[in-house]
């Protein structure tokens, strides 16, 4: 998310903690989280560290309240994901399914690592907004998932809105610099997209490192008729 290329989105976020105030910061931090519309977290909480700065918010409210909006748009998206998990299988085209494996793999994989997944993916831009949708399709339990979501989403937060508060008015240069870290996230979410999608179609083996599926035996030819009498 270029800021260059989302400046009316950061026009519309800054008038609406301008106007709105801790409500409206609530709502835009509820939205992120569940990702759907995308806004950026690092348009939200440097100028919300600005108006901190500024004495309109005060760093209690405005650090508990994007807590609490973002737990909620959280656990909105953790629903989806957990509602939809059975209504997804078998979507796609050939070979390119979702199958019960596939949501197997995904349950395996959260049952080991689902915790620290979670909390390190809060710390990350982009990707924070939407390792809720895997989370709830794992169906992890909400109480864990809750807890490591606000675990993850406290440092990520305090570091945002303390940093609008030193800059100020130059509030913008930490969403400047975030955006050289967001181009190498989107390849790596780009790049575990097509890992997947080639074990799907039975190009790829399941697993890491990627290496090429076996192809499967052909059956055994049929024993031969003894001759006729």
């Amino acid at each position: 998310m270029v800021f260059s290329i989302v400046g009316s989105v950061a026009n519309v976020i800054t008038n609406i903690l301008t106007v709105i105030g801790l409500p409206g910061l609530f709502a835009l931090m509820a939205v992120e989280s569940f990702g759907i519309p995308p806004v950026p977290s690092e348009v939200i909480l440097p100028f919300s560290g600005f108006l901190v700065a500024e004495g309109t918010f005060s760093l209690g409210g405005a650090l508990g309240v994007s807590l609490l909006g973002g737990l909620v748009g959280s656990f909105a998206a953790y629903a989806i994901g957990r509602w939809w998990r059975h209504r997804i299988t078998g979507l796609g085209i050939g070979r390119l399914r979702l199958e019960p494996r596939h949501l197997e793999r995904v349950d395996r994989y959260f049952a080991r690592r689902g915790e620290v997944t979670v909390g390190v993916a809060r710390l990350l831009p982009v990707i924070r907004s939407y390792i809720s949708y895997p989370a709830g399709s794992a169906e992890m339990p909400p109480v864990r998932f809750g807890v490591y979501t606000l675990l993850g989403s406290i440092p990520f937060t305090l570091g945002l809105i303390y940093a609008g508060m030193v800059l100020r008015s130059d509030w913008t240069v930490v969403s400047n610099y975030l955006n050289y870290l967001n181009y190498p996230l989107l390849a790596l979410v780009a790049l575990v997209v097509l890992l997947l999608l080639l074990q799907v179609a039975g190009v790829l083996a399941p697993g890491w490192p990627p290496r090429r599926a076996e192809r499967p035996s052909p059956p055994p030819a049929p024993p031969a008729s003894p001759p006729s009498a």
